[in-house]
């Protein structure tokens, strides 16, 4: 009988969970793959393992580890797309893991350098993809470094670093093999991880999406898909005093929030018939005056908003401090809290009559239907604030404005309109309509309120969600289903957001104090 010789490999790899135990191997690999950034801490290690212990994975070797992938789970709203590194891991805490979030993030994926030619990190990303799936999570985000771009910095852009590495003009040895996995660069970050001195301080922001993934649905509390909200179109009337005006504001939020909407708005200085009751001769002098009322005002909308349930946008008011008058939008939100914007642009009667100055910053407000901006009349008519707001992913945006002609109006109108179709969101607009007799410099109003959607099929056809009978005191409500933005930036006729051409222009906000 001849004798059968059986030959074995001399590995024997094993997919598994980490354990603390593992951490002396893991700092080995990070020593060498990291040797210009240095390890996680073994307290970090640990911090990482208690939060989520089934998203840290090894592929050990005879018992040793060889490869690595360390995770968590995120609500990606919360960050959106511009984000560092040290922000996603909260400075080693991990704190940021959430366990009902809706992403895995993935933290750090490293191996041996001696086992690189047996693909053991397409085994780490299938392990993670199953993760994926089996965790119900909508898909996978990384930031991947571009260690390659070392040789090019000098002669090409990142972007077109990057475009050429997908194109397999050039390879990198991270994003070519994230690339190859079933991941796309959503955009590119720079300064993610500063002490990356390869990549000279540049990551891609990876995603992967999860095609099984199902919508889960809160039973109380969840983000809405579908928002509703009211517009007042305000007649402007004399008042008595303050309880008297105060009488008219709680009627309308009484009337739309019956309705179940999730905000109501006002006008721009919806606040106007109290200027009346100042008993100033000079315009700039009684606007003063009145915005003694202001702060009055707001704590009376807050409790308004916690009373109907209902988020509000204050109009505007002027606010008067430090001898300064300028021109405030207050959100007041029906858990209790309010928060301020500014108009940034004054016109030049309001500067001439009122002496009026701009503020300083621009806001983005986090609600309970998702991220909104505040845009004061004049303000809509620079494109660029809303262009900043859509980059802090607004999805809807609302102008309280005053006009005093039609052609006034058509000015708020037409921009209103057009940032829509520009930042791929709603936009509701709202003024007054009626005269103030004895108010100068506010005595007639021009108004039809609306609200506008983008301009694509899954949207009304003249991109008009509704308007409201020119110069007629009323109410317009109108759901928004916020689903709809999401398909036109994947799948729009045009991509407004994602076609932008950014490796020619962009834009930048210039800090200034205020004085």
């Amino acid at each position: 009988m001849s004798e059968r010789n059986e030959t074995t490999s001399e590995h024997r790899l094993l997919l598994r969970q980490l354990e603390l135990k593992d951490y002396k191997e893991v700092k080995e690999i990070m020593d060498i793959v990291y040797s210009n950034m240095g390890a996680w801490t073994r307290r970090e290690f640990s911090s990482l393992l208690k939060k989520f212990p089934e998203g840290q994975i090894c592929i050990e070797d005879n018992g040793k580890v060889a490869a690595v992938a360390l995770s968590i789970i995120i609500d990606y709203a919360k960050y959106g797309d511009k984000h560092t590194y040290e922000q996603i891991v909260d400075k080693g805490t991990f704190k940021t893991h959430d366990p009902e979030g809706d992403t895995l993030y993935g933290i750090d994926v490293f191996v041996h350098p001696d086992y690189r030619n047996l693909r053991l990190g397409r085994r780490l990303y299938d392990a993670r993809k199953e993760m994926c799936e089996k965790l119900n999570l909508r898909g996978i985000i990384a930031g991947g470094r571009i260690p390659g771009y070392k040789d090019y910095a000098d002669k090409l852009t990142p972007a077109k670093y990057i475009e050429m590495v997908r194109n397999k003009e050039l390879s990198d040895p991270v994003l070519s093999f994230q690339l190859s996995n079933g991941f796309h660069v959503r955009r590119i970050l720079k300064g993610y991880m500063p002490e990356d001195k390869d990549s000279r301080a540049y990551a891609t922001l990876l995603e992967w999406i999860n095609v099984y993934f199902e919508e889960k649905e809160k039973l109380i509390g969840g983000k809405k898909t579908v928002v509703r909200i009211g517009i007042v179109q305000w007649q402007m009337r004399a008042v008595k005093d303050l309880d008297d005006f105060m009488q008219q504001v709680e009627f309308f939020v009484d009337t739309v929030s019956s309705y179940k909407s999730d905000m109501v708005v006002f006008p721009e200085f919806f606040n106007a018939p109290l200027m009346a009751l100042t008993n100033e001769e000079s315009p700039s002098e009684a606007i003063r005056s009145m915005a003694e009322y202001t702060e009055e005002i707001r704590e009376r909308m807050i409790h308004l908003a916690l009373s109907y349930n209902i988020n509000i946008i204050a109009g505007s008011m002027p606010e008067y401090y430090d001898n300064k008058l300028y021109n405030v939008s207050y959100l007041c939100r029906r858990d209790g809290t309010y928060d301020a914007q500014y108009k940034l642009h004054v016109t030049p009667d309001e500067s001439h009559y009122w002496g009026m100055r701009g503020g300083h910053k621009l806001k983005i407000f986090d609600t309970d239907i998702g991220k909104i901006g505040i845009l004061i009349c004049y303000d809509v008519e620079f494109p660029e604030l809303a262009r900043m707001l859509s980059d802090m992913d607004m999805k809807i945006l609302f102008v309280p404005y005053w006009t005093d002609t039609k052609n006034a109006y058509l000015r708020v109108r037409r921009c209103a309109q057009a940032r829509a179709i520009e930042n791929e969101c709603y936009v509701a607009i709202t003024g007054s309509v009626g005269n103030l007799p004895k108010v100068e410099n506010m005595d007639i109003q021009y108004s039809q309120s609306a609200v506008f959607s983008p301009s694509d099929f899954a949207f009304p056809h003249d991109a008009v969600v509704a308007e409201a009978t020119p110069n007629t005191e009323m109410t317009l409500i109108a759901d928004l289903d916020l689903d709809l933005l999401k398909d036109l930036n994947t799948a729009g006729s045009v991509r407004n957001l994602r076609d932008r051409r950014k490796d020619l222009y962009n834009l930048s906000w210039v800090m200034r104090k205020e004085e």
